[in-house]
C-alpha cells in the first residue's frame, strides 16, 4: 500500500490495496481514510484522449472496500460516499466513446471523442454487487442495494433496491 498512497493526491490512513493495481493520474484521485482493495483496482482519470481535454476528479470516502477487478473511469466527477461495499467485477464510469448517435455509428469508437452524460455520485452506505455496471449521470442514493449483474443507467433513490439490465426498482428497504 506504501507506493499507492505514494502515487495517489490524497489518501487517509489505513489504505489496504493489493497488487496489481492500476492508476492513470493518481494526481486526479482521493481516497479518504481506511480504503481497501482486492487485487485488479483500476482508477482511471483521464485528461486527455485524442485531441481532446477533461478534468477528471475521483473521490472516494472513507471505509470503502473494493473486491476484485474494479474498474472505475472519469473524465468529469465520480464520487462515492463513505462505507460503499463494492463486489467483484465492477464497472463505474461516467464517460463512454462518444454520443452513440447515427453519425458516430461508421466510426470506430477508439477514435470517437469520450462523452459524459454527467457526473456519477454514489452515497453512503451503499452496496454493489458482483458485476454490476453504473453508468454516466447516475446518482445512488444512502443505503441503496445494487442487485448483482445490474446495469444502472438511471438514479437510483435512497433506501431501495435494484436489480436488473437495465436496473429497475425492486423494493423500498423502508417497507421491510
Amino acid at each position: 500500500a506504501k507506493a499507492f498512497t505514494a502515487e495517489i493526491m490524497s489518501v487517509g490512513p489505513g489504505c489496504r490495496v493489493r497488487h496489481p493495481y492500476y492508476l492513470r493520474n493518481p494526481q486526479r484521485i482521493h481516497i479518504g481514510r481506511g480504503f481497501s482493495s482486492q487485487p485488479g483496482l483500476r482508477i482511471e482519470a483521464w485528461d486527455t484522449y485524442g485531441d481532446q481535454n477533461y478534468d477528471p476528479q475521483v473521490i472516494i470516502g472513507d471505509n470503502v472496500i473494493m473486491n476484485y477487478d474494479v474498474h472505475i473511469g472519469a473524465i468529469s466527477t465520480l464520487s462515492i460516499g463513505d462505507n460503499v461495499l463494492v463486489g467483484s467485477h465492477v464497472l463505474i464510469t461516467d464517460h463512454s466513446h462518444g454520443h452513440l448517435t447515427a453519425d458516430e455509428a461508421g466510426m470506430p469508437a477508439v477514435r470517437r471523442p469520450l462523452y459524459s452524460k454527467g457526473p456519477v455520485t454514489i452515497e453512503d452506505n451503499v452496496w454493489i454487487g458482483e458485476g454490476v455496471c453504473i453508468l454516466a449521470g447516475v446518482s445512488v442514493g444512502k443505503n441503496a442495494v445494487i442487485g448483482a449483474n445490474s446495469v444502472v443507467t438511471q438514479d437510483v433513490p435512497s433506501g431501495w433496491i435494484v436489480g436488473g439490465v437495465p436496473a429497475k426498482p425492486l423494493f423500498n428497504l423502508a417497507d421491510r
